[in-house]
């Protein structure tokens, strides 16, 4: 009797530890992506310079590009460099931002990607999707899985706080979009991927409840694996969907009506989160998402991220209309005006009353 098995997209390696840079040249040869390191690097403008050396010593024969932009355009762009050489592999080295770009341009390219984190402000570490700037919004492309992960903590305890605990606030989304997953299937509009749902959802159980923080290397290979766990569920789910619910369409809209104010994206999903578990009224994990949130000195509010109850209240109203394709919670709801202002008001006043009670 056959057995029904199943293909898994992840990368083939995976390297968090303290000085994994260093390797750099010998994982491309140990993994068979690229024997005598003839790849092409790309870092942004402003990280090129504190990393050179190390890559240079790492990978002599790299050729290095940098990307000025996070725009579709932009990586359109980058592809068309890289074609010009002669390229075993690409290798992105930097933020959310690098590293997406870098993702399409190989997916371009056809070739296998390594994503080199330099910090851990999001999910796209090891995800199948990139998130480029297009037509003056933010839209979301099907790429390929890098073939490899490589998170050096040196590099990372280098990186801004901020932006190391906007990667807390994206993990713990995913217990909300979660929810919005399992909604949908529920009201028939489509089905849940359950081993997709189950890696997102022990990706943000494993940071809930830890007394340590970003200053524990223990908690920065934990929040890590998270992040890479929450990019294979979107690979297996073939979409952003175990990640992606009404906080991210939130978060967009923010981006999309504030686009001079917005903040991290792991900070504006975070609220997003939180708020989507408040309108879920039987929902007991609102305090303590509430609390884990505050634990890592992330916004919890509204006023938090710097916006007005008003204005919070705006995109709220606008975030169905970021991904129509998808059933939340939000759509779900289907609110008018007047009542998601009056909700803003009271989860502000339940996130007050926390407070106090602190």
């Amino acid at each position: 009797m056959s057995i029904p098995m199943r293909m898994v997209p992840a990368p083939h390696y995976v390297d968090i530890r303290v000085g994994a840079l260093n390797n750099l040249a010998q994982i491309l040869q140990d993994q068979r992506i690229s024997s005598g390191g003839h790849v092409a690097v790309v870092t942004s403008k402003g990280g090129a310079e504190p990393l050179s050396k190390v890559l240079t010593k790492s990978v002599p024969k790299a050729t290095f590009f940098t990307t000025p932009g996070n725009s579709l355009q932009a990586a359109q762009e980058l592809a068309e460099e890289i074609m010009v050489g002669n390229f075993d592999a690409v290798v992105g080295v930097g933020g959310g931002r690098v590293i997406d770009v870098t993702k399409y341009a190989a997916a371009q390219c056809k070739l296998p990607m390594v994503s080199v984190a330099t910090n851990l402000a999001h999910d796209g570490i090891a995800s199948p999707v990139s998130i480029l700037e297009f037509n003056g919004g933010r839209g979301s492309f099907g790429v390929t899985s890098p073939i490899a992960v490589i998170i050096d903590l040196t590099i990372i305890k280098k990186a801004p706080e901020r932006y190391i605990r906007a990667g807390i606030g994206d993990v713990l989304s995913n217990l909300s979009a979660v929810k919005d997953w399992e909604l949908a299937q529920e009201l028939g509009f489509e089905k849940v991927d359950g081993l997709a749902a189950s890696l997102a959802r022990t990706s943000a159980e494993a940071l809930i409840g830890r007394t340590d923080t970003i200053d524990s290397d223990e908690f920065l290979v934990v929040l890590a694996e998270a992040l890479v766990l929450s990019g294979i569920a979107m690979g297996m789910a073939g979409s952003s969907r175990p990640c992606s619910g009404a906080c991210h369409e939130i978060s967009h809209a923010i981006d999309e009506l504030f686009p001079e104010r917005t903040q991290p994206h792991g900070e504006q999903v975070g609220v997003g989160a939180l708020f989507a578990t408040f309108l879920r009224e039987a929902d007991e994990r609102f305090a303590e998402l509430a609390f884990a949130l505050s634990q890592h000195k992330l916004p919890v509010s509204p006023k938090d991220l710097g916006f007005t109850t008003a204005e919070f209240a705006q995109a709220v109203n606008s975030a169905p209309q970021t991904r129509p394709e998808r059933f939340t919670l939000l759509e779900h709801l289907n609110l008018d005006d007047k009542q998601i202002l009056l909700k803003v008001k009271e989860f502000e006043a339940a996130i007050d009353s926390l407070r106090l009670n602190d």
